[in-house]
């Protein structure tokens, strides 16, 4: 009995399977797979790009004046005033005023075992969400050429598989133009999607990088305000 997967061969008096149907099926689940990479690593490159852009200040203007601000109140023991500053609704979403929260909290702990909690809370809280997301985008910028890929050698069974059978039937240069063009076009929106997506994924680096440098010079700043309020205070 003949299905849509198989059939029986008179000439050889075998059953032949139709492999049509799944082939059809692959290639229509390419072109969907190669959409949801394109659609979801620019969802990770565009939440990577705002999440450093709200961890990080404005400007390096509003990063001194905050250093500033923060270096008065603990030269004068306000350490509330310090918390205070840190818990505005322009502030408390950036990374150096939340650290500086957790600094003041903590101020009674030596100073290299403050770096140290600060700058562990700093990789844990705040830098791994974002590496995980670029994950994300490095994981996406590799399968997309892959699914390219697939899609060339599925395009290239399609006309083989075409061409083997056309002393049979005969074979319509128009159908097998179009398998060859469907593995053309796959392998060139692989390429469409990685290559704009290596390049948005180095520059949200270059913007991490910029943000840990960052981070970590004004703690240091900090945390040596810190350590001479600290010492005003003992004596």
């Amino acid at each position: 009995m003949q299905t849509d997967f198989s059939w029986y061969d008179a000439t050889t008096g075998t059953a032949q399977i139709n492999v049509t149907p799944l082939l059809t099926f692959v290639e229509n689940s390419i072109w969907v797979g190669l959409a949801a990479a394109a659609g979801y690593g620019l969802f990770c490159v565009v939440l990577l790009m705002r999440r450093v852009r709200q961890k990080g200040f404005p400007s390096p203007l509003a990063e001194q004046a905050f250093l500033e601000d923060v270096g008065n109140r603990l030269a004068e023991n306000d350490f509330e005033g310090v918390s205070q500053i840190c818990d505005t609704p322009e502030l408390w979403s950036r990374a150096v005023p939340q650290l500086t929260q957790i600094a003041v909290q903590n101020r009674d702990l030596p100073a290299k075992k403050l770096r140290q909690l600060v700058g562990e809370r700093f990789e844990r809280d705040i830098l791994a969400g974002m590496e995980q997301t670029a994950s994300w985008v490095s994981t996406v910028v590799k399968a997309a050429p892959m699914l390219g890929l697939q899609g060339t050698v599925v395009g290239m069974i399609n006309a083989f598989k075409k061409i083997a059978g056309a002393a049979q039937s005969g074979i319509n240069p128009g159908d097998l133009a179009g398998d060859i063009s469907f593995a053309l076009w796959t392998t060139a929106a692989g390429l469409f999607i990685a290559i704009p997506l290596v390049v948005m994924g180095a520059a949200a680096g270059v913007r991490m990088s910029r943000l840990r440098d960052s981070v970590q010079e004004s703690l240091g700043v900090l945390i040596d305000d810190l350590e001479a309020a600290r010492g005003r205070s003992q004596r």
